[in-house]
């Protein structure tokens, strides 16, 4: 599975940004896929998650802004970005797997396939 992503670059803080990951090699209507994030020095972090049944979890820091979805047509994730902070600055990869499931969305993290990544900087 090959992923591209495109859509980061810069916004201030309360704008909004979508980033779209193409996907080539695979339907993504049987995988499971999501969005990590990472700053430099820190941790990866599943902030969202969808399956192959459309059921989407999120991380707390960014349920109520962030908004995951997919065009099955087009085999391209999205993820919607609105009222951004300074804390949403970070480098967003899309990454899928193989399941038939997505309960948690910290499991993301360890999926095999990923992007090459889109920086996101808010400036407040």
């Amino acid at each position: 599975v090959q992923l591209a992503e495109s859509g980061g670059g810069s916004v201030q803080a309360g704008g909004s940004l979508r980033l779209s990951c193409a996907v080539s090699g695979e339907s993504i209507a049987t995988l499971c896929m999501g969005w990590i994030r990472q700053v430099p020095g820190g941790e990866r972090e599943g902030i969202a998650g969808i399956d192959s049944d459309d059921t989407a979890v999120y991380a707390e820091s960014v349920k109520g802004r962030f908004t995951i979805s997919k065009d099955n047509a087009k085999n391209t994730l999205y993820l919607q970005m609105n009222s951004l902070t300074s804390a949403a600055t970070a480098r967003y990869t899309c990454v899928a797997n193989r399941c038939e499931s997505l309960v948690v969305v910290a499991a993301i993290i360890w999926y095999d396939d990923r992007g090459q990544g889109a920086q996101v900087t808010v400036s407040s």
